[in-house]
């Protein structure tokens, strides 16, 4: 989605300082009609400026709590097939091609390292996978945020 505006900057921040926020409170903290902000909000929604609420869950809520980062080496005539196969793990949490050494990195979560190990090697399984690295993490000093980004593009506009 591009051409965010001012009141789409201030609406995201607010979401972000109070995700269960109504609609009609998110109104009244904006100073704009309810009509408005519903309006708002569900071109927001449908253009993807905000995601599923499934981006909301700690995985470590459901026994996930390890995070591993996976890069991988991928032949590149099997790379589409690979990805599919990638995708039906459920504790790969997100995929990105990439430039460089490794042609995919991958998010992940295990319950511990021995679910981490059958984890990767259900991955270097795949077929199409040639060489893997992973990196757990031990902590995130600075989880996934956008808050910030919004904060700058938009006093940059004025």
């Amino acid at each position: 989605m591009t051409g965010l505006d001012a009141l789409d900057a201030r609406i995201l921040l607010a979401l972000d300082d109070d995700p269960e926020i109504t609609t009609l409170a998110l109104a009244r903290r904006l100073g704009v009609a309810r009509n408005t902000a519903h309006a708002r909000l569900r071109r927001l929604l449908d253009g993807g400026a905000l995601r599923s609420f499934s981006h909301r869950v700690a995985p470590a809520a459901l026994g996930h709590g390890l995070t591993a980062f996976v890069s991988l080496a991928i032949a590149q005539h099997g790379s589409v097939a690979a990805m599919a196969e990638l995708e039906r793990i459920p504790q790969v949490l997100e995929l990105h091609a990439t430039t460089g050494d490794m042609d995919l990195l991958l998010k992940v979560v295990a319950r511990d390292t021995g679910h981490l190990y059958e984890l990767t090697e259900r991955i270097v399984a795949i077929e199409g996978v040639t060489r893997s690295s992973t990196s757990i993490a031990l902590r995130s000093p600075v989880p996934s945020r956008v808050a910030p980004l919004i904060r700058e593009v938009f006093e940059q506009e004025g």
